[in-house]
């Protein structure tokens, strides 16, 4: 029986190993260093404790953890050629891959609610998303991934692993670890395809329903400044979720495409789209410049974007 596996990295790779160790170093930390200067902005500024912000906390946590899945094994491949990973440790990469994108894609879907209650009514939205409805829905995001993970990593693990112990991959994914399988795979494969590709359908189409309603109430507002608030609000969130339903499209949609595409759009997935959040949140948001400057000791800016 297999008690290791043998992450054999990224195909096609053979002599540039340094350039691409120095390029994704540089982008894990930057990843660490963006989130944690959001959550440290948000939790000192008060005028930031507010449900959008609340959210945008949940989402920084979960770059961090899903950056840090699979990066430092594949800097440690890369670098030092350091391929083992333990039976527990290909466990924990499948269980945390699936924990935390589900999670992500699920907060993509409450934080559309949020700004569909924002800019569709205004007057209620305190009362509609309250601190109590808030907690639930975060935790909701949580639990219901932790419960999708914990499914399909037991069926991918009670499969007998006894033959070839070597993962054609950069780390443990379902798909790359079930091809060594000695068993039928019949039933995590299908599994697999339903909840993989059900998940983030749904969200999807509950997000497409937030914003066409969002769009319906912004045509419908007087003025010009009014629309132009409500419509700067939205482009943080509609940009970070094109970048992470984008790539799963491609992948899931363009079978013949996914054996090329599959390892660059998911290591730009792992690596890329954590890194470019925070980013793309603190360029499009006063507020969060704000908190920052005032963070680094410089001057607090407190204008509203709201």
């Amino acid at each position: 029986m297999v008690t290791e596996f043998i992450l054999l990295g990224i195909p096609h790779t053979e002599g540039q190993e340094t350039v691409l160790f120095a390029v994704f170093l540089i982008f894990y930390l930057c990843t660490l260093l963006g989130n944690l200067l959001i959550l440290l902005a948000v939790i000192s500024d008060y005028h930031l404790h507010t449900p959008m912000y609340f959210f945008l906390c949940n989402l920084s946590v979960l770059d961090i953890g899903f950056s840090s899945v699979s990066t430092p094994k594949m800097l440690a491949n890369l670098l030092v050629r350091s391929r083992v990973i333990s039976l527990g440790g290909c466990m924990s990469q499948v269980f945390f891959y699936h924990f935390l994108g589900s999670t992500e894609c699920l907060l993509y879907t409450v934080m559309a609610y949020d700004r569909f209650a924002a800019i569709c009514h205004p007057l209620r939205y305190t009362i509609i998303m309250n601190w109590q409805v808030c907690a639930l829905l975060a935790a909701g995001t949580w639990f219901t991934s932790s419960f999708h993970a914990t499914i399909l990593t037991t069926l991918t693990f009670q499969l007998p692993y006894c033959g070839s112990n070597e993962v054609d991959y950069f780390f443990c994914d379902i798909f790359p670890i079930v091809k060594l399988a000695c068993g039928n795979t019949l039933i995590i494969e299908t599994v697999s395809f339903t909840n993989i590709g059900l998940v983030p359908m749904t969200c999807f189409l509950l997000i497409l329903a937030s914003y066409i309603r969002i769009v319906i109430a912004i045509l419908k507002m007087s003025s010009a400044e009014g629309r132009r608030k409500a419509a700067s609000t939205c482009v943080s969130h509609l940009s970070v979720v094109t970048l992470f339903f984008g790539p799963c499209a491609l992948i899931y949609t363009q079978p013949s495409l996914s054996e090329v595409l599959v390892t660059p759009v998911q290591i730009f997935g792992n690596v890329v789209t954590p890194m470019l959040n925070p980013t793309i949140y603190t360029l499009r948001n006063k507020d969060v410049k704000g908190a920052l400057k005032k963070l680094l000791g410089g001057q607090s800016v407190s204008e509203g974007s709201h």
